[in-house]
């Protein structure tokens, strides 16, 4: 005998469902079929779903028309909750503990932290829904697990572009780029099967100085014949003004070291 879900069963399913696979569009005959429910059935669930999610400001549904379509789950952050967990943030590493020989922040420790990664990630990946991205782009290597998040959310593949080529990766485009801070001669390489001519990317990273990588990020995304649509990153330098890039995303600037020796962060104006 076919199993038989009641309503909150079934709301609970589909949320669970939707909410695991952002950005991708699920066919009403995966949840007929998975909780033995009529077509018209679940496409009132979905609209208790639907409602539910917008008025919690966690996300929208989109529906899809067509043979292929269905439903699709965007995640969504408030203004609210995005204010509360960048001020959060900023009293974290505001500590004078925080600050290491040479005027940098750490933030290793904030970047291994998965309550951290998963709502800054969310946060940042809100910003760019409208893109709709083919990749995240990444560099080697505290950025991965933010890059990682923001990929997840949006549903699509992470790329990670390295500083050194790896042979296990078989052939490899590198280029030279300059460090927007240091000025210093750089090397970045990407695998050429790693990504498709034509895409568009988003680049994020945890921070930016002078832009340097960002624009190394691009000339190296040029050869592919790809394009650079956004950049998103967790701090941004604010001491250093000149930056090679003027538009893109971040939540917390950094603005020096106050004379008691501690971080100077704020809020980036998201």
């Amino acid at each position: 005998m076919e199993q038989k879900f009641n309503r909150n069963q079934r709301i609970a399913a589909i949320t669970k469902v939707l909410v695991e696979n952002p950005n991708k569009i699920i066919n009403l005959n995966r949840f007929t079929e998975l909780l033995n429910a009529a077509k018209s059935t679940i496409s009132e669930d979905i609209v208790i779903v639907r409602e539910s999610l917008s008025r919690l400001s966690m996300g929208k549904i989109e529906t899809i028309s067509g043979a292929a379509g269905g439903v699709k789950f965007i995640s969504e952050v408030s203004k609210e909750q995005t204010s509360e967990f960048v001020d959060g943030l900023c009293n974290v590493l505001m500590g004078k503990d925080r600050v290491v020989p040479g005027d940098f922040i750490y933030i290793t420790d904030i970047l291994s932290d998965p309550n951290v990664i998963t709502q800054a990630g969310s946060i940042l990946a809100s910003k760019f829904n409208s893109l709709e991205v083919d990749y995240v782009v990444t560099i080697e290597t505290k950025g991965i697990p933010l890059a990682y998040e923001v990929a997840k959310i949006l549903g699509v593949k992470l790329i990670i572009v390295r500083r050194d080529p790896k042979v296990t990766e078989g052939p490899t485009v590198s280029i030279n780029y300059v460090s927007g801070s240091s000025k210093k001669i750089q090397t970045m390489s990407l695998a050429r099967k790693s990504i498709n001519k034509g895409s568009k990317c988003l680049f994020i990273d945890d921070f930016m100085k002078g832009g340097g990588t960002a624009s190394g990020i691009r000339n190296l995304l040029h050869e592919f014949e790809c394009e650079l649509v956004g950049i998103g990153v967790l701090i941004d330098d604010a001491d250093t003004p000149r930056k090679l890039f003027n538009e893109y995303m971040s939540l917390l600037q950094f603005n020096g070291i106050d004379e008691n020796g501690g971080a100077i962060l704020s809020p980036s104006n998201l």
